[in-house]
């Protein structure tokens, strides 16, 4: 699939980035070239250091913000696949500084589509969130927006060979700035902050995330926002896994979050394919493709009517057992309980 290609990753120094770079590596050792665009210099340093330029010739790493437009058509000249993972991702800090988090969540998106059209890209996969589903926060407002520009994109292509389409998850294991780091931090200290004893989250592991993007890429038809399927698990649960030993503390929800993530709504069932393995929100308005073509393509079937999916009421729950195998697995080698 990306033998051959020349692949750029927007905001490539995060921990997807790093991902995404290792699996095409593994995977596809004749990709032509792979350009890691963001602003981070230090992020990109320490980056090379991994991935030295004699050893791996293949990787560009290119100093650039989405907010420039200029910029960004210059990066994708010559390239054939973009992945799109690039945000202000952190709710508080969205909060406090709404026009930032809007340059860059959405006109930072629009930036990529007019140079992908301009540069003759073929394929173009943009990371979204949870929070984008019924947005309450304005990086979920921000997100919801960028998913639109991307689905709507498709019909502005023209003659163009070109396919947009979005992923979208939440909790990502292990990650910076996610739970599970956060409660190993504070086991020594004997308590636990928690936000409230009903919340729930989805979970998914950062390779998980990264396969899904190499199904869109090698699926999509273009305008679908794709959705795993995926475990809950109970931040109570949680608690249990890191450390038993510790007193719980509720500290109340935090502005802008929700007690339990959500990814389709019953409103965007009326939209969205059960494909097996994952479901897509087809877009609301289409000039590209039909329903039942999306339907046949996919060999998929429609939702039924007030279907939602929300981590609250998943049918597949981890369990405190699981969850410390996982911990071991994905983010702490050394985990003991």
């Amino acid at each position: 699939m990306l033998n051959g290609k020349s692949v750029l990753i927007t905001g490539g120094t995060g921990s997807f980035g790093k991902q995404f770079i290792k699996t095409i590596l593994n995977r596809y050792p004749s990709v032509k070239k792979i350009i890691i665009f963001s602003r981070d210099e230090l992020k990109q340093f320490e980056l090379r250091q991994k991935y030295p330029q004699k050893d791996y010739p293949q990787l560009r790493f290119f100093i650039g913000d989405v907010r420039d437009r200029n910029r960004m058509i210059q990066a994708c000249e010559g390239v054939d696949v973009i992945i799109h993972a690039a945000a202000i991702k952190q709710v508080d800090t969205a909060e406090y500084n709404p026009t930032e988090c809007i340059r860059t969540n959405i006109d930072g998106a629009e930036n990529v589509i007019q140079a992908a059209l301009q540069c003759g890209v073929k394929n173009v996969v943009a990371l979204s969130t949870d929070k984008a589903c019924a947005p309450i926060n304005l990086y979920g407002a921000t997100k919801l927006a960028s998913d639109k520009l991307f689905t709507a994109a498709n019909n502005i292509r023209g003659s163009k060979d070109i396919r947009f389409s979005v992923v979208r998850y939440g909790n990502v294991m292990g990650s910076r700035g996610s739970v599970i780091p956060f409660f190993l931090s504070k086991r020594e200290e004997g308590v636990l902050p928690i936000t409230h004893k009903e919340m729930t989250r989805f979970n998914i592991s950062l390779q998980d995330g990264v396969n899904m993007v190499m199904y869109a890429l090698d699926n999509h038809l273009g305008g679908e926002i794709f959705i795993p399927k995926i475990p809950s698990y109970k931040i109570l649960d949680i608690a249990q896994a890191v450390a038993p030993e510790c007193t719980i503390k509720e500290v109340g929800i935090r502005p802008g979050e929700k007690l339990h993530e959500e990814m389709i709504t019953d409103t965007d069932a009326l939209n969205t394919i059960d494909m097996g393995r994952y479901y897509a929100i087809l877009p609301s308005v289409s000039f590209t493709y039909s329903e039942d073509e999306y339907l046949e393509h996919h060999k998929a079937e429609k939702v039924p009517f007030g279907f939602k999916y929300n981590s609250g009421t998943n049918d597949e729950w981890e369990t405190v057992e699981g969850l410390r195998k996982l911990i071991r697995e994905h983010v702490d080698p050394n985990f003991e309980v």
